[in-house]
């Protein structure tokens, strides 16, 4: 289910910011070490503005972890990585740590530019200026288009698509119906494994390029017969709205997940998918707060259960 609009939509994020990859080396070493192929990525040498290709992906801990997520978009000089705004200086500094004598540059860029988001019915622009970055959401082909636009032409690029502008909440509110969750709300950083984080179901992985930073843990992970926790949608059972401190969820007396971004009475949990089974097996009914919940799964997350 996704958010019911007239028209297309398009919203700045401002809790984004950006880190430039450039050098001979730059595809080389990206694809070294983070979880998607980015050396497939492809663009025309003789573009100026253009419409990039995207991957979602993450740089992982040794112990498979997620230390941040980010979209790779591949640019004429290298990639520009649109990440959340406050890690985007902690990102580079990662990345530089694995420098050594690759020649790439590493920069953190976000005062550069504004992300905006376009979707909805028949979404499009007049097309990017120069230095400005276009692309297709690559987790979902309802969650529209990311432009990383000069912070100087933002203005122009958001008047020039056929969207009308909305706050940000409006774009949080549709990924949220769409069950997409994000690093930092839905999970917290250095605490959840892709699979919990749905990075296997959204095209954050890719199993056969080879070898990264973490490589070993999420291919044991995809061999499993079952993940156990998972970022899943959930509504209120009535027009209560849900909470935004992210309380826990419990099944009973036993605490099985944490609420993660809300809009309304819809919103993402972060879920110990098997217990949760066998609670709603039994016929009982997960919370938050004494509001009561059921899951509202879409059609690309694996049946966790049917609720009586």
């Amino acid at each position: 289910m996704t958010q019911e609009t007239n028209g297309a939509s398009v919203a700045h994020l401002a809790d984004r910011g950006a880190v430039r990859v450039t050098g001979a080396d730059a595809a080389k070493f990206l694809q070294g070490l983070v979880t998607n192929d980015v050396e497939c990525l492809v663009t025309k040498p003789d573009d100026v503005a253009f419409a990039a290709s995207a991957a979602h992906a993450a740089l992982l801990s040794p112990q498979g972890k997620i230390l941040f997520d980010f979209f790779c978009a591949r640019t004429l000089d290298g990639f520009v990585l649109d990440v959340v705004r406050e890690k985007a200086v902690d990102l580079a500094k990662r990345l530089s740590m694995y420098k050594l004598r690759a020649a790439v540059e590493i920069k953190d860029v976000s005062e550069n530019y504004k992300l905006l988001a376009l979707w909805g019915p028949d979404a499009c622009s007049s097309g990017p200026t120069k230095g400005t970055v276009a692309f297709i959401d690559p987790r979902h082909p309802a969650l529209g288009q990311r432009i990383l636009a000069e912070a100087r032409f933002a203005t122009d690029i958001a008047s020039a698509t056929n969207g009308k502008k909305v706050a940000d909440e409006a774009y949080h509110a549709h990924r949220i119906a769409l069950g997409v969750p994000e690093g930092g709300k839905d999970y917290d950083f250095g605490d959840a494994y892709p699979h919990e984080a749905n990075f296997d179901l959204l095209n954050g992985v890719s199993f056969t390029k080879g070898c990264y930073v973490g490589q070993e843990i999420v291919a044991r992970m995809q061999h499993k017969t079952a993940i156990r926790k998972r970022v899943v949608p959930v509504e209120a059972a009535t027009s209560t709205a849900l909470s935004h401190d992210r309380p826990d969820i419990s099944a009973g007396v036993a605490v099985i997940g944490k609420l993660g971004s809300v809009s309304g009475r819809r919103g993402l949990a972060m879920l110990r998918l098997d217990r949760a089974a066998e609670f709603l097996n039994q016929g009982g009914q997960l919370q938050e707060n004494g509001t009561m919940l059921k899951l509202a799964l879409p059609d690309w997350i694996p049946a966790v259960a049917t609720q009586s």
